[in-house]
């Protein structure tokens, strides 16, 4: 058998990873948990991002852009500085990590199963390397626009 046994293999368009659909845990305060299912998309003109749709079963779904970075280190220890924040739980039983976001007005912490997770994010790194996922970013055209905007300094 090869070195990577991941059940979900990379097809060979890019483009081509289908969402991730899991159903993971919401937890209200420390004894209480909303079953919930999210949608993880990988856009490969985007590649270090990893768009999340928190699906409700009644209303509007929220989406939150989250570095796949974020995401795959915090499958194995803490990641994340600001409004996301990723790290393991301690269950030796099934392997979750939690997930933070934090806003402003709201904060919700959820617990997300580790091997689905990690197996779909192991195909987006075959389709694309995290080595050259900024290889197509423009940052001479990002830098113009950034200093031309409406408060850049006037030269």
């Amino acid at each position: 058998m090869s070195r990577d046994q991941s059940p979900l293999r990379a097809p060979s368009a890019p483009g081509l990873i289908p969402p991730l659909l899991l159903d993971l845990d919401q937890m209200l305060d420390e004894f209480t948990r909303l079953p919930m299912r999210a949608k993880f998309s990988f856009d490969p003109d985007a590649p270090a991002v990893i768009t999340v749709e928190f699906l409700a079963e009644r209303g509007p779904s929220l989406s939150w852009c989250v570095g796949r970075e974020l995401l795959h280190l915090g499958l194995r220890s803490m990641s994340g500085s600001g409004d996301v924040r990723m790290w393991p739980t301690l269950s030796q039983e099934s392997p979750s990590s939690w997930l933070l976001m934090e806003s402003e007005e709201v904060e919700a912490l959820f617990e997300v199963p580790t091997s689905p997770l990690a197996d779909w994010l192991a195909a987006t790194y075959r389709v694309i390397p995290s080595e050259v996922e900024m290889d197509g970013l423009d940052w001479d055209g990002f830098l113009r626009e950034l200093l031309s905007g409406p408060e850049a300094p006037a030269v």
